[in-house]
């Protein structure tokens, strides 16, 4: 069975097709930031309107030699998202489910971060804890079984992400955040500034970035300038502290729960110190621990198809809108 995975969700344009035979045989994805950058974040009517020039290109990409007849159900982000780009996939879905004459399966984009590690054929037993890290989610999830799952802790303020991207623009770095940060922290000394790391002791599983954030904003107040040096710094310090949150909270969710199994997910799933630090965490409790490729680890559509097709069951051919900017997990 062939599943055609569309996201737009946010900013990438994304076309995929997962055999449930052979795995993932086709992908295109156009990224928006180069269109971004200049604003330091999602400008959402020029999301839409570049995802709508963009979307038939993608698909075409995507296909590659594979006849589009060949299709046997259209997966698509449905939501959380923006919900002028969430429309463009969905009208493009639906216009493709009639024209083929397929059924379609509207998905939740975050459980397709869940699932986005099983792509290459690792596997992982359910239960276990997803650590979910984005520019819009900071969440711990317990993950029990397919369609069955429970946020444990999420962010109070800003995502994780949203904060890296924040503090770069604070010292004068590109967009996204989270690769400049990273870049600049490789020449910083990390103990250099003490940042707060904000409910690291509480007795939940929950974040908080935004006094992070202002902490960053006071340091650089408090500075005559910020040459190259300053910012390295700034960077590794603040990358410390922010990293440092996630790890304590997962491990502290990993003694509670007692599961064996990690997934780290989302855009900051790519950040290497993270990868690390978890690396540690994984040979300190001896647990198993599954990160998405690279490439799968922010928006795309090969773990959307991949979704579909363990959703096979839901496919229907009903034309009526399912696009929703907050869609929490596990609800319908």
């Amino acid at each position: 069975m062939i599943t055609l995975g569309i996201e737009t969700s946010c900013d990438e344009t994304a076309v995929a097709l997962f055999d449930s035979s052979k795995g993932l045989v086709g992908e295109a994805v156009f990224s928006q930031i180069e269109l971004h950058s200049e604003y330091g974040g999602v400008i959402p009517e020029l999301a839409s309107r570049d995802h709508c020039q963009k979307i038939i290109h993608i698909f075409q990409k995507a296909l590659g030699d594979i006849s589009s007849s060949k299709i046997d159900q259209i997966a698509y982000t449905a939501g959380p998202g923006l919900l002028g780009t969430l429309l463009i996939g969905e009208n493009f879905a639906q216009g493709l489910a009639v024209a083929l004459k397929k059924p379609l399966i509207p998905v939740n984009h975050l459980e397709g971060h869940l699932m986005a590690p099983f792509l290459s054929g690792d596997k992982l037993d359910f239960p276990f804890l997803t650590l979910l890290v984005s520019g819009g989610h900071s969440l711990i999830i317990d993950v029990k079984g397919l369609n069955n799952y429970e946020i444990l802790g999420q962010s109070r303020d800003d995502a994780v992400g949203e904060a890296f991207d924040k503090v770069a623009k604070l010292i004068g770095l590109g967009y996204p955040g989270g690769p400049e940060i990273e870049k600049m922290a490789k020449k910083g000394d990390p103990k250099k500034f003490k940042f707060p790391q904000p409910m690291l002791h509480s007795n939940n599983y929950d974040f908080s970035f935004s006094g992070l954030k202002t902490a960053v904003l006071y340091a650089v107040q408090d500075l005559d300038e910020i040459n190259e040096t300053v910012q390295s710094d700034i960077a590794a310090s603040f990358q410390y502290a922010a990293t440092e949150v996630l790890i304590k909270k997962i491990a502290k969710a990993l003694e509670d729960t007692g599961r064996k199994g990690i997934v780290l997910a989302g855009g900051v799933a790519a950040n290497k110190l993270l990868r690390q630090k978890i690396s540690t965490l994984q040979q300190a409790l001896d647990i198993k621990v599954l990160y998405p490729p690279i490439a799968h680890c922010t928006d795309n559509a090969a773990m959307i198809a991949y979704l579909g097709s363990l959703k096979a069951d839901e496919a229907s051919f009903r034309l009526s809108s399912f696009a929703r900017p907050r869609w929490p997990l596990g609800k319908e």
